[in-house]
C-alpha cells in the first residue's frame, strides 16, 4: 500500500511539473516594446501583446496576502494580463497590516525594517504574485491629487522615482504609470521629474501617463521621450453630462464616444500606441458622484471596449466599482458601492472581457487598421454607431444596437468571404455562410431573448483558416 501511495505521489508530481512547464509566462517572449509600426505592443521576440487590463487601484492598501492570491488568480482565470494599481494613495499610505509607505517624508533609506512585514514588502508580494499568475502590474506611482495638493515636489519626485526604479527594475512584470487621474498641465515639472528619474535607472520597462477624465496623455506628453505609449481616460459620464474639462466638452454630447480619443491620437506625430486606461466602470453611477443615477452595466463596458479597440487601441482596461476600491461591508464606500468586491468577480463584465482579447488574437495582428469605409450607408451616431476594423484578409464590425448594416466585403482579399456572428457575451461564433467577395452585404444581427443585443460581424477571405 505504501509503495502504491508513493507511486501515486510521483505520478502527481510529474503531472504537476508538466502542467506548470506548459504554462508560458508572457515575459518568456522577452520584454514588452512598441511594435515597428508604432501602433501596438509586442514582446521582444515579436509576439503580439494584447493588453487586457483590470483596475485594482487600492490593492496595496486594502488586501492581505490571501486576498492578493485570490484576486490575482481570478484575474488570470478571466484572461486579464495587466492589473493597474495605485502604489500610494496618501503620504504616507497605510496597508491592511497597518504599515506606512514612508516614515520620514520621501527618505526611503530605512524603509526595510528587520522583522517587520512593511508596506513595500507587501507591494513586493503583489508584484511577485502577479508574476506567478502571468500578470503585469501597471504601477501608478502616486495618485495625482496628492501631487496637486503639494504632497510631492520635484526633489521628492526624483528620490521617489529612484527608489521605485531600483526596487522593481529587475521584475519582469512592471509597467510604469506617471500621473494618476490628473491633467498633465498641472504640476508638469513634478511628473517630468518622476518619469525621468525612473527612466534613468530602469530602461527595461514601458511607461505611460494616466490622465484626468475626458483627456489623453497625448494632449501634453506625446513628444516626451519617456512616454512609450499614450493613455486616455474616457471617463464615467453619459451623453449630456457635460461637467468635464477635456475633449468631450469641445464637441456637444460626446462624453461616451471613447473612439474619438483613439482616432485623434493615431493622427498625431510622432505616432504612438493608444489605450483607454479608464472607461466607465461596471456598477458605478453614471457621472460618478450621485448614487441615485443609473449604473453602468455589462453591455456598457463591452461597448466601451469594442469601440476603443476597433478604433485602433492596442488593448483595453476594464473596471468595476466595488473591485477597484476593494469595498467590503464595514468600509466607507465611494461612488455608492454596495457589494463586496469578492462577490463581484463573477459579474458579467469581469468575465466577458477575455472574449475581446481572444477575438483580436485570432487574426494577423500588426496589420490591423480601423477602417470606417467598410460600412456603407449610415455609420450612425451615439449608440447607433458601427465601428469597423480590418486586416488584409479579415474584417470585423461591432454593432451595439443590433441595427441593420451594409458591409463592403471588397475591402479585404478573396473572391469569396466566409461570415460569422461573434457573440461578445459568450465568445461563441455562429457561421452565417459564404458570400461573394465584392458584394455589399446587407445584414442584421439576430435577436436574443426577443431583444437586440450587441454582436460582432466577422468576414474572412474564404481561403484562410483563422477560425
Amino acid at each position: 500500500m505504501k509503495k502504491f501511495l508513493i507511486l501515486l505521489l510521483i505520478i502527481y508530481s510529474v503531472f504537476t511539473f508538466s502542467q506548470n512547464k506548459k504554462q508560458e509566462m508572457p515575459w518568456s517572449n522577452g520584454a514588452l516594446q512598441v511594435s515597428s509600426n508604432n501602433k501596438y505592443l509586442q514582446h521582444k521576440n515579436g509576439k503580439p501583446f494584447f493588453w487586457l487590463g483590470e483596475t485594482g487601484w487600492l490593492l496595496p492598501e486594502r488586501t492581505d496576502r490571501d486576498e492578493v492570491d485570490f484576486y490575482l488568480s481570478q484575474c488570470a482565470k478571466n484572461g486579464f494580463n495587466v492589473v493597474q494599481v495605485q502604489t500610494i494613495n496618501a503620504v504616507p499610505a497605510f496597508n491592511k497590516y497597518g504599515q506606512p509607505s514612508m516614515t520620514d517624508g520621501f527618505d526611503f533609506s530605512n524603509i526595510n525594517q528587520k522583522g517587520v512585514y512593511g508596506y513595500w514588502d507587501h507591494m513586493d508580494y503583489i508584484v511577485k504574485t502577479a508574476e506567478k499568475n502571468g500578470i503585469y502590474i501597471g504601477m501608478v506611482c502616486i495618485w495625482g491629487g496628492l501631487v496637486k495638493a503639494g504632497k510631492m515636489d520635484v526633489d521628492q519626485a526624483k528620490k521617489y522615482g529612484q527608489f521605485l526604479a531600483e526596487r522593481y527594475k529587475d521584475s519582469p512584470n512592471i509597467i510604469w504609470f506617471i500621473g494618476g487621474d490628473m491633467r498633465g498641465d498641472i504640476k508638469t515639472e513634478v511628473w517630468q521629474a518622476l518619469a525621468n528619474s525612473i527612466k534613468s535607472v530602469d530602461k527595461n520597462h514601458l511607461m505611460t501617463y494616466h490622465p484626468f477624465g475626458a483627456t489623453s496623455s497625448a494632449d501634453w506628453f506625446n513628444s516626451a521621450g519617456w512616454l512609450d505609449f499614450n493613455m486616455f481616460q474616457s471617463g464615467h459620464r453619459r451623453y449630456g453630462q457635460r461637467k468635464g474639462d477635456g475633449e468631450a466638452k469641445k464637441i456637444a454630447d460626446t462624453e461616451e464616444d471613447n473612439w474619438r480619443y483613439a482616432e485623434k491620437a493615431l493622427s498625431m506625430k510622432p505616432l504612438k500606441p493608444i489605450i483607454d486606461g479608464e472607461p466607465s466602470y461596471e456598477d458605478i453611477p453614471q457621472g460618478l458622484h450621485d448614487a441615485s443615477e443609473p449604473r453602468w452595466k455589462d453591455h456598457d463596458v463591452r461597448r466601451y471596449a469594442y469601440w476603443s479597440v476597433f478604433a485602433g487601441s492596442f488593448g483595453h482596461t476594464y473596471g468595476h466599482n466595488s473591485i477597484m476600491q476593494f469595498y467590503r461591508p464595514g468600509l466607507s464606500p465611494a461612488y455608492g458601492a454596495q457589494r463586496a468586491w469578492f462577490d463581484c468577480l463573477n459579474d458579467a463584465g469581469f468575465t466577458q472581457m477575455q472574449y475581446l482579447k481572444n477575438l483580436m488574437l485570432k487574426f494577423p495582428y500588426f496589420e490591423r487598421i480601423p477602417d470606417q469605409s467598410i460600412i456603407k450607408g449610415e455609420v450612425g451616431e451615439r449608440y447607433e454607431r458601427l465601428i469597423a476594423t480590418r486586416g488584409e484578409d479579415y474584417l470585423l464590425v461591432y454593432n451595439y444596437t443590433g441595427r441593420n448594416m451594409q458591409i463592403d466585403l471588397s475591402k479585404i482579399s478573396g473572391k469569396k468571404k466566409k461570415c460569422w456572428w461573434y457573440n461578445p457575451r459568450t465568445g461563441g461564433y455562429k457561421y452565417i455562410g459564404e458570400s461573394d467577395g465584392n458584394k455589399i452585404l446587407q445584414i442584421t444581427p439576430e435577436k436574443e431573448n426577443g431583444e437586440a443585443k450587441d454582436f460582432v460581424f466577422v468576414a474572412v477571405d474564404a481561403s484562410k483558416n483563422y477560425l
